[in-house]
């Protein structure tokens, strides 16, 4: 299961397992934000390859018109994902609260 919200301070939450049986539904709520957004991934458990797309497409749209996709709250299992699939090179991850 996969919860997507806009958080208090403008960023998006994700809470459960972003994983191809979310990918569609996590794209269609992550096409309605514009700019600079931030991802609070400290509720996220899991990500598959195609959540990964679903970031990057997002990301690609985002800095095609000037904005781009940062990550927050990134655990030591998620940012070993980031790291191995060459991620972190493209995403700006930033300390979480």
């Amino acid at each position: 299961m996969l919860a997507m919200e806009m958080g208090p301070d403008g960023a998006v939450v994700v809470t459960g397992r972003l994983d191809a049986a979310q990918a569609a539904s996590a794209q269609a709520f992550l096409d309605r934000i514009q700019g600079v957004a931030t991802l609070d991934c400290r509720g996220l458990e899991y990500i598959s390859s195609a959540g990964l797309g679903v970031l990057l497409k997002t990301h690609k749209r985002l800095l095609a018109s000037s904005g781009k996709l940062r990550l927050t709250g990134v655990g030591p299992h998620l940012k070993d994902i980031f790291t191995y699939s060459g991620f972190d090179q493209l995403f700006e991850i930033v300390p979480g609260p």
